[in-house]
C-alpha cells in the first residue's frame, strides 16, 4: 500500500532531526535555546556569588565593629594605666600626649588594614566573570565552525 506523500517526508525529517544532518533552522533554534539557558544559568550564578560576597562583607564588618568595641573598652583602661605610670616619670600632660600619639598611629594602621579588606577588587564575582569569559570563548569557537 502506498502512503501519502507527506508520510515519506515526515520520516525523512525525523531522520534528519535525530542524525547529524539537521536543518539549519533546527540548529539555530537549538543554539538560541541553549544560549538562553546559558544566560539564565550565568545570571543565577552571579546572583548566588554576589549574595555570598555581600554576606562575607557584612560578616566582616560586624566582626570588625564588635571586636573594635570590646577592644576599645579594654584599651582605654590599659592606656589609662600606662598614662598613670608615665606620669610618675614625667609631667602628666606629657605622658598623656605620648600615649595619645602612639594610640592614634596604631588606629590609623588598623583603619587602613580594614579598608583594604573592603576594596571593590575583593568583592568582585570572580567565578562568574571567569565563567562568562569561558562562555564568550566557547561562543566564538562555535561561530567559527
Amino acid at each position: 500500500m502506498i502512503g501519502r506523500p507527506d508520510d515519506n517526508l515526515r520520516g525523512y525529517d525525523d531522520a534528519q532531526r535525530t542524525g547529524g544532518d539537521r536543518p539549519l533552522t533546527g540548529l539555530l533554534t537549538e543554539l538560541a535555546q541553549e544560549t538562553t539557558t546559558l544566560v539564565r544559568k550565568e545570571v543565577e550564578l552571579a546572583k548566588v556569588e554576589m549574595s555570598e560576597k555581600v554576606n562575607q562583607a557584612t560578616t566582616g564588618a560586624i566582626s570588625l565593629a564588635a571586636g573594635g568595641m570590646v577592644a576599645f573598652a579594654g584599651l582605654i583602661f590599659l592606656l589609662l594605666a600606662l598614662t598613670y605610670y608615665l606620669a610618675t616619670l614625667m609631667e602628666p600632660w606629657l605622658a598623656a600626649l605620648i600615649v595619645g600619639g602612639v594610640v592614634t598611629l596604631i588606629g590609623i594602621v588598623l583603619v587602613s588594614m580594614g579598608k583594604s579588606k573592603l576594596t571593590a577588587r575583593n568583592l568582585q564575582p570572580n567565578r562568574t566573570l571567569s565563567s562568562l569569559q569561558d562562555d564568550k570563548d566557547w561562543a566564538k569557537a562555535q561561530m567559527g565552525r
